[in-house]
């Protein structure tokens, strides 16, 4: 099996690339804690494979509560993350939902369709 990470970046915000960096660290972070507790032998799998972590854009918060629909359906963790508000956007905007890590082939079933941030 090939672990991987994804997050998925809201695009309608307008978020600058710094904003975004720390978001999807934030996603990252979290999936990986979570994993670490829950679901110890993919999370080492993940680890020693590199930590794989692929960043996709989607339109907006709807495509994102789809995506966190998909997830928890499927049982892959997921993680949204809800910034806030100290600078771009308000308080309590979501910005991204970070999923795994997991199996490639099944983070592929949710989230394939979307482009590379």
């Amino acid at each position: 099996m090939v672990t991987k990470m994804v997050i998925a970046v809201r695009r309608d915000l307008d978020m600058g690339k710094g904003k975004i960096a720390a978001q999807v660290a934030h996603a990252a972070v979290s999936c990986a804690l979570r994993s670490m507790k829950s679901n110890r032998d993919i999370f080492d799998e993940w680890y020693a494979e590199g930590q794989r972590k692929i960043v996709v854009k989607v339109n907006g918060l709807d495509e994102i509560f789809e995506i966190k629909r998909m997830a928890d359906s499927m049982g892959i963790i997921n993680e949204i993350v809800q910034d806030r508000g100290y600078t771009q956007v308000d308080p309590g905007t979501i910005t991204c939902i970070g999923l795994g890590p997991d199996d490639e082939e099944k983070l592929d079933r949710i989230t394939g369709k979307y482009k590379l941030l």
